[in-house]
């Protein structure tokens, strides 16, 4: 099944359950931002305190999710130039953090006590067996 990319955000509000933990993957690839940006879409009072696992914490709307309500809690390895806003976030009471990782640790832990709910990936493209090719 292919889903039009203007039900993205219903489609995520059905699948998503308050307190998923939830992998935001390819969040540092060019086309991975139609996935924060749908994300920070849904609506707070039926999506709220995910647990977010970002492998880098790279795009604005990653802590818009915070700030909505949407996330609560976080485990990451990288931040970079979103590092002053997560503090920001920590002092206000907003952000919880799970761990800073290393990237293998992060990796590691999907498949040992920090198995996803859900993951959001970005492919360049999919075949018809359900294979995606990040590029």
């Amino acid at each position: 099944m292919v889903l039009p990319t203007d039900r993205i955000v219903a489609a995520l509000e059905a699948l998503l359950v308050s307190g998923d933990r939830v992998v935001l993957e390819g969040n540092n690839q060019k086309q991975a931002d139609f996935l924060s940006r749908a994300l920070a879409k849904v609506d707070p009072g039926k999506v709220h305190d995910l647990h977010m696992i970002m492998p880098s914490v790279g795009r604005a709307e990653h802590l818009d999710l915070f700030e909505q309500g949407i996330a609560r809690k976080l485990d990451f390895s990288f931040a970079g130039t979103q590092s002053l806003r997560i503090s920001q976030l920590l002092e206000d009471g907003l952000l919880e953090i799970g761990a800073i990782h290393t990237y293998i640790e992060l990796y590691s832990r999907l498949v040992v006590d920090l198995i996803p709910n859900v993951v959001l990936a970005a492919g360049f493209m999919a075949d018809r067996a359900g294979n995606i090719y990040t590029g």
